[in-house]
């Protein structure tokens, strides 16, 4: 059985069925994921950077609330590998999974620190990014030989950098979308929580119908 990509459990998930229409899709990176993806490599020039510098750059914060996060994490034990990591964007392979590791730390074990691009939630990762982290320290895991127990998530349009630690809630939300993925072979049902179909790239060809607030409204005060 072949390897499944990181981004399929990441997409699992979130939404099985929206993995099985992104299966028959070709996915192109946009542009602003990659400028914001960069920035997780420009840490210390970030920091020395001038506010009106900063507002040139792919931020989604004010310049000063982003050297304020970036500050924060520059407190961290792991900062000078976040900084200048030892691996950048390497390809690894697990048992059960493969793909790009944005950085490989090399602390007491190789640890895996995964860049996101979107907004970050209030507290802790979101489910579908967390178990794509899993992955990558599984995969190093295997690769090395070595039990990886923590991770990095990196925000970098926020300046924000959280580490977590793979305990038993993480790594079974993993089992269960490397489950979901090799179960697929037709269109899986719909969510139910519909909240997640609104910004979804899919709902056309899934058929899902989704109501705004306003008309909601509407028809209760109908």
């Amino acid at each position: 059985m072949s390897k499944i990509p990181f981004s399929e459990l990441a997409t699992a998930a979130y939404c099985p069925r929206k993995l099985y229409y992104q299966r028959q899709d070709d996915i192109e990176i946009p542009d602003l994921v990659a400028e914001r993806r960069q920035l997780a490599f420009e840490y210390e020039s970030l920091l020395a950077a001038a506010p009106p510098d900063l507002t040139e750059r792919p931020i989604a914060i004010p310049p000063e609330q982003f050297r304020s996060n970036l500050e924060r994490a520059s407190k961290l034990d792991a900062w000078p590998e976040l900084a200048s990591p030892s691996g950048r964007e390497r390809l690894t392979e697990g048992k059960d999974c493969r793909g790009i590791v944005h950085k490989v730390l090399d602390l007491e074990t190789p640890v895996p620190s995964m860049v996101f691009t979107g907004t970050p939630p209030e507290y802790g990762v979101w489910e579908a990014q967390t178990v794509r982290t899993v992955a990558a320290a599984k995969a190093l895991s295997w690769e090395h030989e070595r039990m990886v127990e923590r991770a990095f998530v990196e925000y970098p349009a926020y300046g924000i950098v959280r580490e977590i630690r793979l305990g038993t809630r993480r790594k079974a939300a993993y089992r269960r979308a490397v489950r979901t993925t090799q179960s697929i072979d037709g269109p899986p049902p719909r969510l139910k929580n519909r909240s997640k179909c609104e910004a979804c790239e899919y709902r056309a060809e899934c058929g899902v119908k989704t109501r705004s607030l306003r008309s909601l409204l509407g028809r209760l005060g109908g």
